[in-house]
């Protein structure tokens, strides 16, 4: 290899939570490097989510981080051409991919809710995950699905 691995830069815990987990959810959902109305966003999901909870022995902080698990896949599908033809091999998914792509899927599925606020649609779509259901934990499953169909290809694996 010619070039270095890029280094990991040290992501800052959040102001309200000090989490480093926060900090990168936020960072993912910013839009034009405007990291203060991503922070306020999140912050109003998670102020929503304690208004609407009905079990009062998890904090919003907890379901978001169950909610965020839910979400997470565990295998997913890579395209392969082998002699002319593409297969899709099932991989296992390294633990940061895992987290970066729960974290992409909760926010997408949360954009395209059609609550008035992103806050509310954020806040709804955790809601929804926490208890297994909603767009995002549907993308899962339908991901563990295709892997699961396309077993039969996973001696192909690099």
């Amino acid at each position: 290899m010619r070039k270095r691995k890029a280094k990991k830069r040290p992501i800052l815990p959040d102001p309200r939570f000090n989490d480093q987990l926060v900090t990168r959810f936020v960072n993912m959902m910013m839009w034009d490097g405007k990291k203060s109305t991503a922070f306020k966003i999140f912050y109003d999901a998670i102020d929503i989510i304690d208004e609407k909870k009905q079990n009062e022995e998890k904090t919003s902080l907890e379901m978001w981080k169950d909610a965020l698990s839910n979400v997470m896949p565990h295998v997913e599908v890579r395209s392969r051409r082998v002699g002319g033809a593409t297969f899709q091999i099932p991989n296992p998914i390294r633990p940061d991919r895992k987290i970066s792509t729960a974290m992409k899927w909760l926010i997408q599925f949360s954009r395209k809710r059609n609550e008035k606020s992103m806050a509310q649609k954020l806040a709804a779509e955790i809601i929804a995950a926490e208890k297994e259901e909603g767009a995002a934990v549907k993308k899962r499953v339908d991901t563990h699905k295709m892997a699961e169909a396309n077993k039969a290809f996973s001696h192909f694996r690099f």
